[in-house]
């Protein structure tokens, strides 16, 4: 009789790894997450053990390991960005965190300038999905990497600000700064 072996516990990967930290910025607490291949997560909040919690609720299969050092300059680029949009975040990127469709609203999103908006339903007509506003929003209110993926300037029908993951104080102070450029 042949007995089997159990297969050998996997070992974590730096695939499997997730390092995060977290700083300030002039709309409150910004938590920067970064991957092998770029920033995975910007979140914004009022509370940083809120922002963790947020960041394992996106990445709930991966190791989060804070690492102040190795994020320090990706904070100070989006510090930067928020008081001078004008500045551009040149971030690479990593956004294999969604679905095909959120990808492509992402890209979309990501191509809309500084200091301009979009409806919601332009979005989604640019997508070829005419009746797909409702879509589109579930795939803002889905982005984990604010300002990076700009959801913040998509606004409703009428011109006025909807929700935001961040809330609609912290979009329309981004709005009013990236006007001023």
């Amino acid at each position: 009789m042949q007995t089997q072996m159990a297969p050998p516990a996997s070992v974590p990967n730096a695939f499997d790894t997730i390092s995060y930290a977290i700083g300030e910025s002039a709309i409150g607490d910004v938590l920067a997450a970064r991957s092998q291949i770029g920033v995975c997560a910007i979140l914004i909040g009022s509370d940083a053990d809120a922002l963790e919690r947020d960041l394992g609720h996106c990445f709930p299969d991966k190791i989060l390991v804070e690492d102040e050092a190795a994020l320090r300059d990706d904070l100070a680029t989006i510090a930067r960005f928020i008081q001078m949009p004008g500045v551009g975040l040149d971030l690479p990127l990593d956004m294999r965190h969604g679905t095909p469709f959120q990808q492509q609203v992402w890209d979309v999103l990501r191509s809309i300038p500084c200091g301009a908006t979009i409806r919601y339903t332009a979005l989604a007509r640019r997508l070829g999905q005419p009746n797909g506003a409702r879509a589109v929003a579930t795939a803002c209110a889905a982005n984990a990497i604010a300002l990076g993926i700009p959801c913040h300037r998509v606004v409703r029908a009428d011109g006025s600000l909807a929700g935001y993951r961040w809330g609609v104080e912290r979009k329309r102070a981004l709005l009013d700064k990236e006007a001023t450029i």
